[in-house]
């Protein structure tokens, strides 16, 4: 059950009661209004919950969404209908395109695994818009895993729907990398960040870039052999900052040369967006 009178009105994210993993694994997507009813929908196991003051909680459906859960087989590498979704995503033009400049990001090359599709529906709401979908890599073989798709507005926000950013569901996300630079062009260093924007912020001042995704996958990048150098556009806050000294300490451990950013601000395209 959902402790819903500890929760103020509007939207949170927290950890399913039916399938959840800890406290960091929220995939729970909860609403409460301004009279203090309330739903609730797991985004992974489709437990559902919703809340009346008058009432209490009611239509809850664990055990069905745990059987689900369950059954749902994980993909290994990039399923008929990941590869068919990433065929027909366009190269970046429109609002994907002024969504990137409005956050003030480098824009990658061509050949990068960054596209866009401009009528991609968000399945957990229904909503329908553009979106940037980002083709995600195993880190050192190259192969195609998962995809990763952003819902964006033009003057450079995330669309307003919970959440914003998907993986797709069943897919393998860990081992994973975005090559928003294809791997010709790293020769002989690397930069990489958490997420696209924040690693399309590093790139202004060095490239090829790489995002992570997340700082789980940042602290377990591995060392690529004949990369004599990493550039690590680290967040700044715990999470992130524990993140970049494991990826550093790993790659020093391999004698290579690592730089690790710092600013003042959570990410360095905050920074970015901060001084424009």
């Amino acid at each position: 059950m959902i402790a819903w009178t500890h929760y103020e009105a509007g939207k949170h994210r927290v950890s399913c009661p039916a399938c959840g993993r800890g406290d960091r694994d929220k995939t729970l997507g909860l609403t409460i209004e301004p009279d203090g009813r309330g739903v609730a929908h797991c985004f992974r196991c489709d437990f559902t919950e919703s809340y009346r003051p008058d009432a209490g909680a009611r239509e809850a459906r664990p055990a069905k969404s745990v059987i689900k859960a369950a059954a749902t087989a994980t993909h290994n590498t990039l399923s008929d209908y990941g590869r068919s979704l990433w065929e027909g995503c366009e190269p970046l033009s429109g609002v994907a395109l002024a969504y990137l400049n409005a956050r003030r990001c480098r824009i990658p090359p061509a050949d990068g695994d960054i596209r866009w599709h401009p009528t991609l529906k968000h399945r957990p709401s229904g909503y329908v818009g553009p979106a940037l979908v980002a083709l995600v890599t195993d880190a050192a073989t190259g192969e195609a895993i998962s995809l990763h798709r952003t819902w964006v507005y033009a003057d450079g926000r995330k669309a307003d729907i919970d959440p914003p950013r998907l993986l797709l569901g069943g897919h393998r996300k860990q081992g994973g990398v975005i090559r928003l630079w294809p791997d010709e062009a790293v020769t002989a260093g690397l930069g990489i960040a958490e997420g696209v924007e924040t690693a399309l912020s590093l790139a202004w001042a060095y490239a090829p870039v790489w995002a992570c995704i997340d700082a789980g996958n940042l602290a377990a990048f591995p060392y690529l052999p004949g990369v004599q150098s990493l550039v690590i556009g680290a967040d700044n806050d715990p999470k992130g900052a524990g993140a970049a000294d494991e990826c550093a300490q790993r790659w020093a451990d391999a004698d290579a040369e690592v730089f690790v950013t710092q600013q003042a601000t959570n990410d360095l395209n905050d920074t970015l967006r901060e001084a424009a």
